[in-house]
């Protein structure tokens, strides 16, 4: 008699959990989804003009229209494609586009961020350089490049979606404002809003002032449990109006958090370093939501500092 092949639910599979070690769920099921409205990024040419070496140099702003929280970057390794009006193309080997690790809220779009290393970080402007290439009329730019949408699970990995964003050179934006370019796509908390976070936590900005460095950021936890617990956030970044991220991402579930004691808050500050000239900055927050290491970003306006 032959054997018939059986598929097991996976809830089955729990039940029996206790006489396992552990359990290997199938990777499919461990991915977070990806937003079906997603319209992916956009970019726009900013400046165009030749390097000292006689290099093609574009800088370029690059705009979130997925309608989720989403961090994007070029694909690494493949260059971005310089197409003629004759369809002649030419390989750009030089590229920095990317949002630097952090999540951009839907609607906003910027033009750097912060990278170099945690040390010694420096301001990243995105573009693109091709060696050696003069620029026609009727030419585009093609850059391959991959985002997640969402919030953040550290125990599920986000799905990556793979693109291509496609840059008419003729039509050169000077005059973009920053960072939010399509209001209404997220919503903006204020200073002393409360936004729901873990184990039934409030999170409050109080304040944000600035310092001679930059700004610093005056958090307050409210714990309305029995029991002592505490919140993470990490080191939130922040977006100015020249459109640049100003903060070195760091994943905010391995960052310090401050303990809250029963039924009590718990009060901290973050310190951001910007320059004295740059105005109208939103925060970005992931805040620990729902579950342990699972987060949920929010904007919050501070552009009066």
């Amino acid at each position: 008699m032959g054997i018939k092949k059986r598929l097991i639910p996976l809830a089955i599979l729990v039940l029996f959990s206790g006489a396992c070690r552990y359990i290997v769920i199938p990777a499919d099921l461990m991915t977070t989804p990806t937003s079906t409205a997603s319209k992916g990024w956009n970019g726009v040419a900013t400046k165009i003009e030749k390097t000292d070496a006689g290099d093609l140099h574009i800088e370029i702003t690059i705009r979130n229209d997925t309608q989720d929280w989403s961090a994007m970057q070029a694909v690494e390794e493949i260059p971005a494609t310089l197409t003629t009006s004759d369809g002649t193309k030419s390989n750009c080997d030089t590229l920095y586009i990317g949002t630097g690790g952090h999540r951009i809220a839907p609607g906003f779009q910027i033009r750097g961020y912060t990278g170099g290393t945690k040390k010694e970080p420096l301001t990243q402007l995105l573009y693109v350089e091709c060696k050696g290439i003069a620029i026609s009329a009727g030419a585009t730019l093609s850059i391959d490049y991959t985002y997640i949408t969402g919030p953040y699970d550290l125990h599920i990995p986000s799905v990556e979606v793979n693109d291509m964003m496609v840059l008419n050179l003729d039509q050169v934006s000077e005059d973009l404002v920053y960072p939010l370019a399509i209001p209404g796509e997220v919503s903006v908390n204020k200073i002393g809003d409360k936004i729901s976070a873990i184990n039934n936590f409030s999170l409050i900005l109080t304040d944000a002032q600035r310092t001679s460095t930059g700004l610093e950021l005056f958090w307050t936890a409210e714990n309305p449990s029995d029991y002592p617990n505490y919140v993470h956030i990490g080191i939130p970044p922040v977006i100015g109006a020249d459109g640049i991220i100003y903060g070195y991402y760091e994943d905010p579930s391995i960052a310090d958090a401050t303990i809250a004691l029963p039924k009590n808050k718990a009060e901290w500050t973050t310190s951001i370093a910007v320059p004295n000239d740059v105005k109208g900055f939103y925060v970005l927050v992931s805040v620990e939501t729902r579950q342990s290491k699972y987060f949920v970003s929010h904007v919050i306006d501070i552009s009066d500092q």
